[in-house]
């Protein structure tokens, strides 16, 4: 028996075939998400929903046989799309990068109206509702993966699940209700619902990336997973809703909940020093310069550790989006390539870990994911450092798509519950 995962991704779509008895990954397929859309409007970050669900087909196509019982489909959260009566789009898929949100609305902005954050679906959906944005046509809203699992079964309207759910806003996770009365949000169904089928196997609902991570990643629900990408998250399981301040509480499965810290730059603070780099070689030698992480990762490796404070909030945070990075300690001994090299490593580790410690847990294990840590050893060992505790990297690399065909594995009664399903892990030695 196989099961797919589908991971729609903000910059490539990945799909994989696993073995639903060893947990070993028999195929992967993964293809550039090239559908951005051109705007006049510097906030707007839109994408065509069409060009998605084309290229998911012909991955589905590509890894689909008989053996396979179950698919699973995750994707990034946040983004929205307009459906009409037919569950055809009657808009772009705009993106959780979207900063309509920030935008001044009467003496705030669009987020703040709604005690909520830009990028946010129903941030998204208010901004579009008070400037006529919302097309006649449509008779729901959805995530992306949604949208894409619902084609894949050949249904016409989304259901969504609660891990999608809360990623729009307005909403309130311990009842699994939205709060806002609007008639275009989608309905809202149970873990492990199956939608429909393909060919024969079970398409499950879609979940959102962060939850899929989780359970395509740790082993038993007593770790710490800290996912590294364009954004970098650390995520701990709780069987109790309690907000903290920076903090957010998600949906999870079984009556359990994921508290996140979302670190906007994330792996992207290691790319910004790259851009750094790179340009001023190009300055000061007239030339074009190629890419430098492979020096800089070499260079990390064998220097030692920085007395340098780099602050990587180069993005701001979700509470204080316009808030700065920073770089101290500098003196005339530090002021050097090599220092910043460091400094930016651990301060991308000191934000994670500051997030982890609102959270009030325990780090049982700590399990990483992602390829800012996969790509960048001296990251992973000052995670490892940081936490004070030994990092598991999953044997696969496709953590999201794992996730996603683990839940459509229980979904198909193959496995009673998601933590038997995670028993088929595997982790590099």
């Amino acid at each position: 028996m196989k099961a797919i995962g589908l991971d729609i991704g903000t910059t490539s779509v990945c799909g994989i075939v696993i073995d639903a008895q060893s947990g070993i990954v028999l195929k992967k397929e993964e293809k550039a998400n090239n559908s951005w859309l051109d705007s006049d409007k510097q906030w707007e970050k839109a994408q065509d929903p069409n060009t998605i669900l084309s290229v998911v087909q012909e991955i589905l196509e590509s890894l689909f046989d008989e053996t396979v019982v179950s698919i699973g489909v995750t994707g990034q959260m946040h983004g929205i799309v307009y459906l009409n009566a037919a569950g055809e789009p009657v808009s772009p898929l705009y993106t959780w990068q979207d900063e309509r949100g920030n935008l001044p609305y009467q003496d705030t902005t669009y987020a703040a109206a709604l005690n909520s954050y830009t990028g946010y679906g129903y941030v998204t959906h208010f901004y579009n509702k008070q400037n006529g944005l919302v097309p006649d046509e449509a008779t729901v809203f959805c995530t992306i993966h949604d949208y894409v699992a619902m084609k894949i079964a050949q249904q016409t309207k989304p259901v969504i699940h609660a891990s999608d759910a809360a990623s729009f806003g307005q909403f309130d996770i311990e009842r699994c209700v939205f709060t806002a009365d609007d008639p275009l949000l989608p309905a809202i169904v149970p873990d492990y619902t199956k939608i429909g089928t393909y060919k024969g196997a079970t398409v499950s609902v879609a979940i959102g990336d962060n939850q899929a991570s989780f359970m395509g990643s740790v082993c038993g629900s007593d770790s710490v997973l800290v996912n590294a990408g364009t954004g970098s998250q650390v995520s701990v399981v709780t069987k109790k809703a309690v907000a903290t301040t920076g903090i957010e509480i998600r949906p999870y499965i079984e009556n359990q909940y994921l508290m996140v810290g979302c670190s906007l730059c994330g792996g992207k603070a290691f790319a910004v020093l790259e851009n750094f780099l790179r340009e001023t070689v190009s300055l000061m030698t007239g030339s074009p310069c190629a890419p430098l992480y492979d020096v800089m990762n070499r260079l990390l490796a064998t220097t030692e550790a920085s007395s340098v404070t780099v602050d990587t909030r180069f993005l701001g945070t979700r509470e204080e989006p316009n808030l700065c990075g920073s770089i101290t300690g500098l003196r005339a001994d530090t002021f050097s390539p090599i220092e910043l090299l460091h400094g930016t490593v651990n301060g991308m580790a000191n934000e994670l870990y500051s997030l982890f410690n609102r959270m009030n847990s325990s780090c049982k294990a700590l399990v990483g994911s992602g390829n800012g840590i996969r790509k960048n050893a001296a990251f992973a060992k000052a995670l490892s450092d940081t936490f004070n505790a030994s990092l598991k990297i999953p044997l696969h690399k496709e953590e999201a798509s794992f996730g996603a065909a683990l839940f459509s594995l229980v979904t198909a009664n193959i496995y009673p519950c998601i933590e038997d399903a995670q028993k088929i892990i595997q982790y590099e030695v």
